[in-house]
This record gives structure tokens, sequence and C-alpha cells, in this order.
């Protein structure tokens, strides 16, 4: 089920990792000047709204690109731009980090891990608060292992959700099923690569 971080005291966690995923037009951003935002884009607004909420919160964007061949602007970039288009950038001059290396969650976590290190040499009472993550719900459990893997708490906050909490039978979507079938199996995948190259452990 998906925590209530409503009422969620500022004490009570470290800052925020947002996961990329959800940019999905990195050449769009550096050719066009405009930020082009995926079926994930729940990522990116969900990031925002917690960025705004707790201003004073270190955050990290991890992601550089899921793609086999990138091109254009990392999406850490692309974040970053986005940033400066809604007015941020001074808010999140102090508590912005761009992760931008990372190809998938294991090195996003990796990466992330040396930024939160850096963070808590100059915030060491911070080092046994947890962290909230945001990226998509059929994505938490395993970016969840990972970073426990590396150290890192978690607190999830799980976004993008492709199913209601009930069932409905008498719908039916060939198109929808087999997209989530995917997505589904991708996980699965992910999860047992993960624990037989020991990147997670789920015992």
């Amino acid at each position: 089920p998906k925590p209530s971080i409503q009422n969620l005291n500022p004490d009570q966690f470290a800052g925020i990792i947002i996961l990329g995923g959800a940019i999905s037009g990195e050449d769009i951003a550096s050719d066009r000047g405009e930020v082009s935002i995926g079926s994930a884009a729940e990522r990116v607004t969900k990031g925002l709204e917690l960025i705004r909420k707790y201003p004073d919160k270190p955050f990290i964007f991890s992601g550089f690109s899921g793609r086999v061949n990138p091109r254009g602007m990392s999406e850490a970039d692309v974040f970053k731009q986005l940033i400066q288009e809604q007015g941020l950038s001074s808010a999140t001059s102090n508590t912005a980090h761009y992760e931008n290396q990372s190809r998938n969650t294991h090195e996003n976590a990796i990466y992330s891990k040396k930024i939160i290190d850096t963070i808590y040499q100059q915030s060491p009472d911070q080092q046994s608060k947890p962290w909230l993550l945001v990226t998509s719900a059929s994505h938490m459990y395993r970016s969840t292992k990972i970073f426990e893997k590396q150290g890192i708490p978690i607190i999830a906050v799980p976004v993008d959700y492709q199913t209601a909490n009930t069932l409905q039978w008498r719908e039916f979507d060939l198109t929808k099923g087999a997209f989530l079938w995917n997505m589904l199996l991708h996980e699965y995948i992910g999860i047992a690569a993960y624990q037989l190259t020991g990147k997670i452990s789920l015992f």
C-alpha cells in the first residue's frame, strides 16, 4: 500500500531521491530547449512537489539515460533545466544535487551513495535518517532493495500506478494487458538478476 507522507515531519527523513526514467527526450531538451516528459511523468511532478514542500531538504535527481545509444543531455541535466524553468534555481542552490552518470537502478544507488556520503560529512546528524525515494510503483520494490543494499534506508514514495486497488473484470484491454505483463516480467527478471549478482538481498 502507498504510504501516507502528507503529514511527514521534516525531521523524520534526511532528503529526497528522484529516479530518472520519466524524461524521454533528452535530445529534444538540448535541441529545442523544451523539456519532454514521458509516461512516468509522476516521478518528475511528485519530485517537484516534494522539493517545494520541503525546501530545506537536500534532493538528488539520479539518471543519465536508459537508452542504448543516448543522445543529447542527461536526464539529470534536463531536470536541472526544468528546475530553472520552474523558478526554483535560487531556492535550491544549496540543496540540489544532480547525478548524471547512472544507466540503471544499481548505478542510481551507487552514484547517489557518493553524494549522500558527502552530505553526511556536512550534516552528520542526518546519518541515521531514511531518504524519500520517488520512482514508479512497479519499480519501487527492486529500487528499495538496491538502495538498502548500499546502506541507504528508504521511505518509499511510489508514483505512476498502472492499476487501481480493485480489478475491473468486465473490462478487457489486450494492449494494456500485454503492456502490464511486459512490465511485470521486466521487474521479475531484474529482481532475479540482481539477487543472483549480489546487488540486492531478498532474504
